[in-house]
């Protein structure tokens, strides 16, 4: 199985059937070099127009509609000493008679000490004199080209994946998502440092990153929305809006994984999600929300059907 040292030289704003960049073979390691959301490179030159920006696609031999794309996420390193936020809160996340109240969105700008394994921000705010979270990398943006055609912006999300920002999509995660055109053509970008629960300023700690994932076709299998685990948990991920068809989309597909790869009843899948899953929230900010729902891997029976 190769690694491949991808550089790209061109980027994409969208998810979509287009000419591969780069193509591997089933288990072939690949390193690439993202921009950040606004499309700057590691230097902090502008190399690409803003709104996440993709890696890609690339084409990964033998993936065929019906099978699964798996994406280890091996590393993510940080290849810039500076990220930037947004100043305030999403309106959409606060009562809107308080919205009026929010501080401007401006963009501030952060550190991140990769030696350190932190990230501060630059300018001191009253309050958070010596505000220093640990870096927690995580891709908010990645997935595999859609069906029919369609032409998916990197604002938003779908089955195929997209802007999704779950904080739990970070190295050690490996997901699943169903390909659905030859090749899956695969596409990933908008690296975080850190990042909280539903984007709720409208970005992590944005910045360009390193990125070493492993790719492999899993084939003829039955999936819908994109899956994941981590050594913990097992979870899927709904998106759509309003946030409610979101957690039906997630709660939809954990429930038939648990029947058609764990071997539960209907009624045995119902028991155990009932007192045992856990729901995050991803992307609450942009155009589609995304809800994640977990079930502790300490509650399951062991799988028929071994990934």
């Amino acid at each position: 199985m190769a690694v491949h040292r991808f550089e790209a030289r061109t980027w994409h704003s969208v998810l979509a059937e287009l000419p591969a960049a780069l193509r591997v073979a089933d288990g072939d390691t690949v390193i690439t070099e993202t921009l950040d959301a606004s499309g700057l490179d590691k230097h902090g030159s502008a190399r690409a127009q803003g709104g996440n920006p993709m890696n890609g696609p690339i084409h990964v031999e033998g993936a065929e509609p019906g099978d699964v794309l798996q994406v280890e996420i091996l590393r993510m390193t940080a290849i810039r000493e500076h990220g930037w936020t947004r100043g305030a809160l999403a309106a959409n996340v606060v009562d809107p008679e308080r919205v009026r109240d929010l501080p401007p969105r401006a963009k501030i700008d952060w550190i991140i000490d990769a030696e350190a394994g932190t990230v501060r921000l630059k300018e001191p705010v009253e309050g958070l004199e010596n505000f220093i979270l640990p870096i927690e990398p995580m891709l908010g943006c990645f997935g595999v080209a859609p069906a029919h055609g369609q032409s998916i912006s990197t604002a938003t999300s779908a089955e195929n994946g997209g802007n999704m920002d779950y904080r739990g999509f970070g190295p050690g995660a490996r997901i699943w998502f169903p390909v659905l055109v030859p090749g899956a053509l695969f596409f990933l970008g908008d690296c975080h440092a850190i990042q909280g629960d539903g984007e709720i300023v409208g970005t992590g700690v944005e910045t360009a990153m390193e990125v070493e994932i492993r790719l492999s076709v899993l084939k003829d299998r039955k999936q819908v929305w994109p899956r994941g685990e981590t050594a913990e948990t097992i979870y899927t991920v709904g998106n759509a809006r309003p946030l409610d068809q979101a957690l039906q989309h997630a709660t939809t597909e954990m429930f038939d994984w648990l029947m058609d790869e764990y071997g539960l009843s209907s009624v045995a899948a119902s028991h155990l999600m009932g007192q045992a899953v856990r729901y995050e929230v991803g992307n609450l900010f942009d155009p589609v929300f995304t809800m994640v729902c977990h079930i502790p891997k300490k509650y399951l029976p062991k799988s028929q059907r071994p990934r």
